[in-house]
Formats: C-alpha cells, structure tokens, sequence
C-alpha cells in the first residue's frame, strides 16, 4: 500500500519539461501538488526523472496505473510509487583503499611524503634509479 502521493517518475527524455509533465499528470481531472524535474546543477540539462506529487494516494495509484510504459517525448517513462531517501545521502566514492590524500595505490609509492618513515622512492625529489648507471655518472671520474 502507498504510504505517500510522490511519485518517482524516470525514463524521462531530456527534453521533458516540467510543464509536460504537469499537463500528463493532470490529466482525467487528476491535481498535481507539486512537480520537480531533476536537473544538472552545472550544465541545468535534465537528469532523467522527475518526482510529481498528486493531491491524494488514490490519484497517485490511478497515475501509475496509466501512466506506467506511456510514452513520452519518444521515451517509454516509468511512474512507481517514490522511495524515502535513504539517510545520510550518497555513499562517499573511493577510488582505491588508501584513502583521500595518500597518492594512488600505495604499492606505486608517490603520494605525501609525511606519512612517517623513509620516502618509498628511495629520497627526496623522487624517483632513484637502481641497476642502471646514471646518465651523466661517465662524466664524473671522482
């Protein structure tokens, strides 16, 4: 049983507005509250879905009923009753497990070089070659 009229709305066209939505919606006499259109924070293109919320549960289950698979703007939408958003928001991403400022993959050394102990690549400035004789080593007899 729906707990709530908000709607999730996704398989949205880009060019989907939130007036086309609202007159969709709208639609056999059915009021919309509220419809909000997810949007791009930097480039303000749509995100591919939309949550519309409907005046009462049983206008919202009529929605996903015909709604559901209707197409829209060339795009097959999918109307289903919207989830609680989970707490704490989105899960933080991590690229490896070293976690934040620690330079790549600690098998790679690089990175800081105040973490404690000798620098992984042998001193500081960087790299030493080991096995190969330097460059300019020919040019110093000492």
């Amino acid at each position: 049983m729906m707990a709530s009229a908000k709607l999730y709305v996704g398989n949205l066209s880009y060019n989907t507005t939130q007036e086309t939505l609202t007159q969709l919606f709208s639609g056999e006499g059915r009021t919309v509250k509220d419809v909000f259109l997810a949007t791009d924070k930097i480039s303000g293109r749509s995100r591919g879905f939309a949550f519309v919320e409907m005046s009462t549960k049983e206008e919202a289950l009529a929605c996903i009923t015909a709604l559901d698979g209707k197409d829209v703007d060339g795009r097959a939408i999918r109307v289903s009753e919207a989830r609680e958003r989970q707490e704490g928001g989105a899960p933080q991403r991590r690229f490896n497990n070293d976690g934040p400022g620690r330079g790549g993959r600690s098998s790679f050394g690089g990175g800081y070089q105040d973490r404690g102990g000798p620098p992984r690549s042998g001193g500081p400035g960087g790299r030493q070659r080991q096995g190969r004789q330097d460059r300019f080593s020919r040019y110093n007899n000492d």
